[in-house]
């Protein structure tokens, strides 16, 4: 068994809700085998309290979370990325910098739990449901055999998990 951590990036635009959600929850079952971190392209400064609500709910880690620009990750002395993945469409059709280490990327989009309108109740759900999407996709993710399995074909598994329930169709990059 190797002993090697992967480092994964979760991209939002504003890194206050889905992309922290991510962050969290890879911290807490990737831990061991990765290290997860979280940026946004307009990071928003401050965290969704309902982003917050749920991970303290469901027992997730939130120490030390910051919503921080995309930009931390793209500086010669950021780690090395194995994987980088958004989970907004907004994301997905901007122009990313150059990652260090050319990491494997994939499309996770989900719902934006940040847009609903309602009681907090309402709010709480959707960050639940967003939580619970970007949970399964993650559970997914760190029991592929990545040592044992070809970079083409693990592109392939990553945009399968893509489209796994509560996916989006991310928008078209701009020419």
């Amino acid at each position: 068994m190797s002993d090697r951590v992967y480092n994964v990036l979760f991209l939002c635009t504003g890194n206050s809700a889905r992309s922290i959600l991510a962050e969290s929850i890879m911290r807490k079952d990737g831990r061991g085998r990765f290290n997860s971190f979280s940026a946004g392209s307009q990071p928003k400064g401050r965290i969704n309290p309902f982003a917050l609500k749920v991970l303290e709910r469901e027992n997730y880690p939130i120490d030390g979370m910051r919503s921080k620009s995309w930009e931390e990750f793209a500086r010669p002395d950021a780690p090395v990325l194995d994987f980088v993945f958004t989970v907004c469409d907004n994301a997905a059709g901007e122009s990313c910098p150059i990652w260090p280490g050319q990491p494997m990327t994939a499309h996770w989009g989900i719902e934006d739990p940040a847009v609903i309108e309602g009681t907090d109740i309402e709010k709480e759900a959707a960050f639940f449901e967003a939580f619970r999407y970007l949970k399964n996709r993650i559970g997914v993710f760190v029991n592929l055999p990545l040592r044992g399995i070809d970079k083409l074909s693990l592109g392939t598994k990553l945009r399968e998990i893509g489209r796994m329930d509560g996916a989006t169709t991310p928008h078209p990059k701009a020419s």
